[in-house]
């Protein structure tokens, strides 16, 4: 039914005004209210858990079919990345109480207990921002390794978001559960951990045989080397470069640092 546009007066023969944008005239009634809630909260508007369905699904299809502009569906990854850290951050240290299992792994040390008690303190606190920030520096090595693979930095990018969301589903769906009925074998917990790590090179393989169909097993696992070592020589790098910039301000400010001193 064609009716006149409620914001320009422009005829409107589709769902939305060919002129400004405006939606077509719709009675606000329960339906409306619940779009409204599901936007508000999450925006998922049909997108969230489509999105979520395809990366279990087929996470390297899911980033090249976003990538190559069919994005209509889709919820944007970035977003989606930050609502999904977000809910396993809660659910890892509020619910199963991960931050206390890791502290307890290391009870017969007082020293790491107590390190890694603030550090998990750390970790629980800004996940998410963490996990954000670190895409940038995956982004950088995966595009080194892959520079002439035809796509660009913000595009590697969005694969590494794909990535980590995927990683982020594993965890919810997979890590923590298993972590909940072993919950008093700290051992065991951590070793789970450890292999939910280990286990990222071999969901990237997975992803690039996807994004990169014409490519060789081979040539994806020589470039995925390229990665791993560009990582660590990349930390190192940081690493160096705080402890610099430490050495620095010690230097320019000693006070700064007189109470690591130990007293005699």
């Amino acid at each position: 039914m064609e009716m006149s546009c409620s914001n320009c007066n422009q005829s409107i023969t589709a769902h939305f005004c060919a002129n400004c944008g405006q939606k077509k005239y719709k009675r606000i009634d329960k339906k409306y209210i619940w779009d409204e809630i599901q936007y508000t909260f999450l925006h998922t508007n049909k997108g969230f858990l489509y999105s979520v369905k395809k990366i279990i699904q087929n996470p390297g299809k899911t980033a090249k079919e976003f990538i190559d502009g069919n994005r209509v569906n889709h919820y944007k990854p970035i977003l989606l990345l930050f609502v999904l850290s977000g809910i396993s951050a809660f659910i890892s240290f509020k619910v199963i109480g991960f931050g206390e299992i890791s502290a307890n792994a290391f009870a017969n040390e007082a020293v790491t207990k107590s390190f890694m008690t603030k550090y998990m303190s750390f970790a629980s606190s800004y996940s998410t921002f963490l996990i954000l920030l670190s895409i940038p520096f995956y982004a950088f090595c995966t595009k080194i390794a892959f520079r002439k693979w035809g796509h660009n930095y913000y595009e590697h990018i969005i694969i590494n978001t794909y990535l980590m969301c995927f990683y982020t589903l594993l965890s919810l769906f997979v890590l923590y559960p298993l972590i909940y009925i072993f919950k008093s074998n700290e051992a065991l917990i951590l070793q789970l951990s450890n292999f939910s790590i280990i286990s990222l090179p071999v969901v990237f393989i997975w992803m690039c045989r996807n994004l990169y169909p014409e490519k060789t097993l081979k040539a994806i696992l020589f470039r995925m080397i390229a990665v791993i070592v560009l990582l660590i020589v990349t930390f190192l790098l940081i690493i160096i470069l705080a402890i610099l910039i430490g050495f620095l301000i010690a230097i320019a400010n000693p006070e700064a640092f007189k109470h690591l001193i130990p007293k005699k």
